[in-house]
């Protein structure tokens, strides 16, 4: 994935690094935390987790919203999105950093509380954040489906002529957005039932439906990654530029 990102100049792909370097440093804490003796956890263990837990999957969705747009101009479809294409990504980022300091700022009040009410103000910034994601991401998979759909419906020039399989592009799309939205709307039910409920109480719920769903993301845009269809198209018809340039000049 790395080696993709500098080869093919993939730079709209840092933020989804990031998100698995934090998720993976998160999770590393998660399991430092819970191997401690009850009523012996140290901080930092705990602060990793309650705050890179939270943080990963908007820096994925960061890099899913940007996808969307470079496909869009690679199609040369702009007509068809009900956004237009110079504020598409611009919005759902200002969302997702929206999302990504109310989730931060809960997550920090969080780890340092020591009395109730502030944990509950902590969790009710952090329900804020990830409501703020949820909206954004149906928004996104919203407008995908209505691009997809009219793109199927009046094909552009260069969505016919594009030889990658850009449409399993848009499924990878529709499946890791899928696959952050249910992991949010976990993470929502989660801190709504508060310390006490039972999904906070058992380890097993976040590794099934945080964990293993942000590890499908990461595995699906490692075996497919955005830059075999986006950057390698634009790279041929650069790389025919030149060659028509060059048979001209002779």
């Amino acid at each position: 994935m790395t080696n993709s990102l500098y080869k093919l100049r993939s730079w709209y792909f840092i933020p989804f690094i990031v998100g698995c370097v934090v998720e993976a440093i998160g999770y590393t804490g998660r399991v430092v935390s819970a191997g401690q003796d009850a009523g012996q956890w140290s901080l930092g263990p705990y602060v990793i987790q309650a705050l890179l837990l939270l943080l990963g999957p908007p820096f994925f969705a960061a890099s899913i919203y940007m996808v969307l747009g470079r496909l869009i101009r690679l199609l040369q479809a702009d007509r068809h999105s009900i956004v237009r294409l110079n504020w598409l990504t611009k919005i759902f980022l200002v969302g997702d950093i929206v999302s990504i300091i109310a989730q931060a700022m809960g997550g920090g009040i969080l780890s340092g509380a020591n009395s109730s009410s502030q944990r509950n103000k902590a969790q009710a910034i952090i329900i804020t954040g990830l409501f703020i994601q949820l909206i954004f991401f149906g928004f996104f998979i919203i407008v995908t489906i209505i691009f997809h759909r009219r793109i199927n419906r009046e094909p552009t020039t260069a969505s016919l002529k594009i030889r990658t399989p850009w449409r399993t592009l848009l499924f990878i799309l529709y499946l890791s957005s899928g696959l952050i939205m249910a992991r949010s709307a976990f993470r929502v039910i989660e801190y709504i039932m508060g310390e006490d409920g039972e999904l906070m109480a058992k380890e097993a719920y976040i590794y099934s439906f945080d964990g293993l769903l942000m590890l499908a993301v990461t595995i699906s845009f490692g075996v497919f990654h955005p830059s075999a269809i986006i950057n390698k198209d634009r790279n041929m018809d650069l790389d025919s530029e030149n060659q028509l340039g060059t048979y001209n000049q002779a």
